[in-house]
């Protein structure tokens, strides 16, 4: 038997289907057909084809790799379980693949330019984008590569084609007015940061349920997600609100925190003051006391993701996503 590798052409030929269609087998398309899989399977082994990702790129004029990249240089990232559940989410959907996920943190310039350096060369297929500040250089590097790109998490000054995000607002809100039923008046907010969608949504949903309900809205702190930034923002809350009896926080992490500095002031959670969290990531559970939160699907905001930028690679028209929100009653409120 002859060593040489058996060309795309060749395995096509056997399996008296189309060059694409063998591409689109080797490649796992979904929209190949049970006997036409079946001729080209027979095919390759007969004439023993070896699709390696050198083959796949050649047939399909692909590299086999997606970047996710994240506006965010914070050596703390991975630490931080919002970022680490949606990179498992990414990764469990490229697991189901040949293809190679590239991660760039990309809140610097340096960042910025490695981003560009790799869609310059065609090292990608296509780019996932995450925590975008407003106006964000990171989003005109990815939309200028002339590949498809996926946001996770709308930017706060447009919605763009495709992205995947969850229902902050609507969560938000529905934090809130269970706060009021169950009679708490006196009620704060410590924002995320007001130059992102999702901390502006998160803060809208408050203000709309307060104001709906008649209570006041002026019991605000913005803050920046963090640990450090929810403790400092819970410190302020208490100093210029002693009357506070309730407060959304719009994080887990700064959530956290607040209960900590309450414990350390002598509140009584929830008797004194209620707290709600959002996102509901599994530390929430394990905090004094458990947390109640607004689940958002992490994990499946990054499958989601993943899954949309797959399509747009395979010529696919996917729709945006806003995935639900759930309240999560535990015992802080």
């Amino acid at each position: 038997m002859s060593s040489r590798q058996p060309t795309l052409d060749e395995v096509a030929e056997r399996a008296g289907v189309s060059r694409g269609t063998v591409s689109r087998v080797i490649n796992n398309h979904p929209h190949v057909s049970k006997k036409a899989r079946q001729a080209v399977q027979t095919a390759i082994d007969e004439l023993g084809y070896v699709p390696s990702g050198a083959a796949r790129s050649l047939a399909t004029q692909k590299r086999g790799a997606v970047v996710l990249a994240i506006s965010s240089d914070d050596p703390a990232l991975f630490t931080n379980r919002f970022f680490a559940e949606v990179i498992a989410g990414v990764n469990a959907v490229i697991e189901e693949t040949d293809l190679e996920l590239l991660l760039v943190m990309a809140a610097t310039e340096r960042g910025r330019d490695r981003l560009a350096r790799i869609l310059q060369s065609r090292g990608a297929d296509g780019v996932m984008l995450l925590a975008l500040r407003e106006n964000d250089p990171l989003a005109k590097v990815a939309e200028g590569g002339g590949i498809p790109v996926v946001y996770g998490g709308r930017p706060l000054e447009r919605a763009p084609q495709y992205y995947v995000d969850a229902d902050n607002r609507g969560g938000a809100r529905q934090a809130v007015e269970y706060l009021i039923s169950t009679g708490r008046q006196a009620i704060g907010t410590i924002t995320g940061p007001l130059d992102m969608h999702v901390g502006v949504s998160r803060y809208l949903g408050f203000r709309e349920a307060v104001v709906l309900a008649g209570l006041s809205d002026h019991r605000v702190v913005h803050s920046d997600f963090s640990e450090a930034g929810g403790a400092a923002a819970m410190e302020r809350l208490l100093d210029e609100h002693p009357d506070l009896d309730a407060v959304f926080v719009a994080s887990d992490a700064m959530a956290a925190a607040a209960l900590r500095v309450l414990h350390d002031r002598g509140r009584a959670v929830p008797r004194d003051i209620a707290v709600v969290g959002f996102n509901d990531v599994v530390t929430a559970q394990h905090t004094h006391p458990a947390l109640t939160t607004v689940r958002q699907p992490i994990e499946a905001l990054g499958r989601e993701m993943t899954r949309m930028l797959l399509r747009l690679t395979n010529n696919e028209t996917p729709t945006p996503l806003i995935l639900p929100t759930e309240l999560v009653i535990r015992d802080s409120a």
